[in-house]
């Protein structure tokens, strides 16, 4: 006789990698996918599979700083990543640590190395030899990023499309208009925090990149009036512009950009004076901007 019970499965039972990897554990959250691995041997042999099929590894999803030997047996096994966050990782991360993962990880189109300040030059060659794909780049923060290890990015990496090189104070105009000239599908673009960075590299930009939509500039002071022209003229895709700091800028070249809708972060004369005014005294009077 047939029995009429329905049979109770187990999560296990489903084919792993055709169902649970691409289709179920990649919606949970790498933190507790770890936590799943104390459950029993199953799980553990599971979520290792995971770790070597997943696609996206971002260290700050797993809560508070991930030690050195839990990053290296994470991505041991893994051939296959193509985006890869490691800022929470900046306090100890060496070449060591990361060479091994660029070395395997040809399909790579998204890394962020923010704050990472223990590489080396070594660390930017590595993954512009092994990296031809890459798209989008973060080295915020990365002093030890020099001309010669960004000339290698630029050599081998012409798909980039975002580079952030923010604080990045080794690199000097050169550099910058070598990267420009070679990457010219680039949509954003930081060069903030550089006092070398000056009027040639931000007017080789405008020529080289026309689809420039992104450019931050915070506190480059060689930045004059003449560069923020010549970024009107050849970018007519800019969307927003970042001069912060940069006393040498003033409206008479933003206002072009301004009257196309560029997002600024300084506001008009004008308006400045009438926030400083309420700061002083209370209120500010009834001004019609829009005259």
């Amino acid at each position: 006789m047939m029995s009429l019970t329905p049979s109770r499965g187990c999560l296990l039972d489903l084919p792993w990698e055709d169902i649970l990897v691409p289709h179920i554990l990649c919606h949970l959250p790498l933190q507790q996918l770890l936590s799943l691995q104390r459950v029993s041997k199953s799980f553990q042999s599971l979520i290792q599979l995971y770790l070597a099929n997943m696609r996206c590894f971002d260290s700050s999803q797993i809560g508070s700083p991930i030690p050195r030997a839990a990053f290296v047996n994470l991505l041991k096994d893994n051939e296959v990543l193509q985006q890869l966050a490691l800022q929470n990782c900046s306090d100890w991360l060496t070449d060591g640590e990361l060479l091994p993962v660029i070395g395997q990880n040809h399909h790579l189109h998204h890394i962020q190395l923010k704050g990472c300040a223990q590489l080396s030059r070594h660390a930017l060659v590595a993954i512009s030899l092994s990296c031809p794909s890459l798209r989008r780049l973060s080295l915020a923060h990365c002093e030890w990023v020099d001309s010669l290890s960004l000339r290698s990015l630029a050599d081998h990496c012409k798909a980039l499309e975002a580079v952030d090189l923010t604080a990045c104070r080794q690199l000097k105009d050169e550099a910058i208009c070598y990267l420009v000239q070679k990457c010219s599908r680039l949509k954003s673009l930081s060069l903030a925090v550089n006092a070398n960075v000056g009027d040639v590299a931000v007017e080789e930009a405008a020529k080289c990149c026309p689809e420039l939509e992104h450019l931050d500039l915070t506190g480059c002071l060689r930045v004059k009036n003449d560069s923020i022209r010549v970024l009107a003229e050849y970018c007519p895709k800019l969307r927003s512009l970042k001069v912060k700091h940069c006393h040498n800028v003033a409206e008479s070249s933003l206002s072009i950009l301004r009257s196309r809708g560029v997002e600024l972060d300084v506001e008009p004369p004008l308006q400045r004076a009438l926030v400083l005014l309420q700061d002083v005294v209370g209120f500010a009077p009834f001004i019609n901007l829009q005259i």
